[in-house]
């Protein structure tokens, strides 16, 4: 798309977004000012520079790469970590409203945000040197440079421990072999966090740059979901990791899980943005919607769609703040987050889909966003841990006993 025509999408859309934010039980009191000034600021960003823009990109299935630098302007990338590093110093509930606020726009949105900062700068931060730290993190917090995460791979998803990829040692060097897939970020990623085998067989993280020879990102295409964001593969074909570019503090599979821990959190508030824009598309139009001489938000069944959705989402907005708290105080178990994120994403779903009936057929438009947020949600409530594995997580907490063996 042309510079000239994407002014005049901007103009054309400006002004269409009259999101309203769902609060029935206060919340909002629970939050502080620089909480709900930031959350703010960030909705007040989304509604000019992506609002206007986003349907248009799905429709395309082209990331808004563009997009990129603003998210580093306005923190979005690693708000959580110590400014020290470039990055927000904020606490995990700010992060948790940022991308709430990300993702009530668009999930593909929210992917780069969590991918980014979760699953690209956290382990670098957890897990890193002091000069891994220093090199990468300012370029990353910034939006100068775009990571991906590379841990499932075309045959192992919800088993990681069967990973293939691997690296041998070579001097000062590892050479690299193997493949990820479902990359979000991939094509257009500057660096990689990279989980593979050791020659022990060990699970370790590595950082691979691009440019380096023998490592490419194809694309994946033809997605109905996630539309808006860039989602491919990393391969690595006798690829020249210099030894330096290990992370020195984990080895084991803990480091990627503590890694996605932090993804799913931010993921528990994004599900809940995407639920609102849902239930409020839903709720503007009941009243503008006339059938039988009056607004169909005047009939029974409809009013039971919106009441049962806004206790959703209610329920859904406590659970996150209180898990929020946890996050801060360090209590929170992977369990928790499981719990927030599997009953999150689910309620979403649910409240797309009932959204869709409520609109009839203008809800399979581009005129309005609740499909393309339904398309994206089934691939929220698959990655990051399917719904399933989220469900088998929860139970071994309740009985001791591990479902996976």
């Amino acid at each position: 798309m042309s510079i000239s025509n994407l002014d005049e999408l901007y103009e054309s859309n400006r002004g269409k977004d009259k999101f309203i934010s769902p609060d029935f039980y206060g919340v909002d009191d629970l939050l502080s000012d620089e909480q709900k000034l930031i959350r703010d600021s960030v909705r007040d960003w989304v509604k000019k520079n992506v609002s206007p823009i986003i349907e248009q990109y799905a429709q395309m299935s082209e990331f808004p790469r563009f997009l990129v630098k603003g998210l580093g302007e306005i923190g979005a990338f690693g708000p959580q970590l110590p400014s020290e590093y470039g990055c927000g110093g904020m606490d995990y509930t700010t992060y948790g409203l940022i991308m709430q606020e990300l993702e009530r726009c668009d999930s593909g949105i929210r992917s780069t945000a969590s991918v980014q900062g979760s699953l690209v700068m956290y382990p670098i931060y957890k897990f890193g040197s002091e000069e891994q730290k220093q090199k990468y993190l300012p370029k990353l917090a910034s939006g100068e440079w775009l990571g991906s995460f590379g841990l499932t791979e075309p045959d192992h998803g919800s088993n990681p421990a069967g990973m293939t990829t691997s690296f041998t040692d070579d001097g000062d060097h590892v050479i690299l072999n193997g493949a990820k897939m479902w990359i979000s970020n991939s094509p257009y990623c500057d660096v990689a966090v990279v989980w593979a085998k050791n020659p022990e067989g060990k699970v370790q993280g590595l950082i691979v740059e691009r440019g380096m020879q023998g490592f490419t990102t194809p694309t994946t295409h033809n997605k109905w979901s996630l539309r808006a964001s860039a989602t491919g593969e990393l391969v690595f074909d006798y690829v020249r990791v210099p030894k330096s570019n290990i992370l020195p503090g984990v080895i084991g599979l803990k480091g990627p899980l503590t890694c996605l821990n932090s993804a799913r959190y931010g993921i528990s508030w994004g599900a809940i943005g995407a639920a609102m824009d849902c239930y409020d598309t839903a709720r503007r139009y009941s009243l503008e919607r006339h059938q039988f001489g009056k607004p169909i938000g005047s009939f029974q069944l409809q009013q039971k769609k919106l009441s049962e959705m806004l206790t959703e989402i209610t329920k859904a907005q406590v659970l996150t703040w209180r898990l929020g708290q946890l996050m801060d105080a360090g209590k929170a178990t992977p369990a928790q987050i499981s719990l927030a994120k599997r009953n999150n994403v689910e309620m979403a779903l649910n409240i797309a889909r009932e959204s869709r009936q409520i609109l009839g057929g203008m809800g399979i438009t581009g005129e309005y966003p609740i499909m393309r947020h339904m398309m994206n949600l089934e691939s929220v409530i698959t990655y990051e841990g399917t719904h399933d594995i989220h469900l088998l997580i929860l139970g071994m907490e309740i009985t001791g006993i591990n479902a996976f063996e």
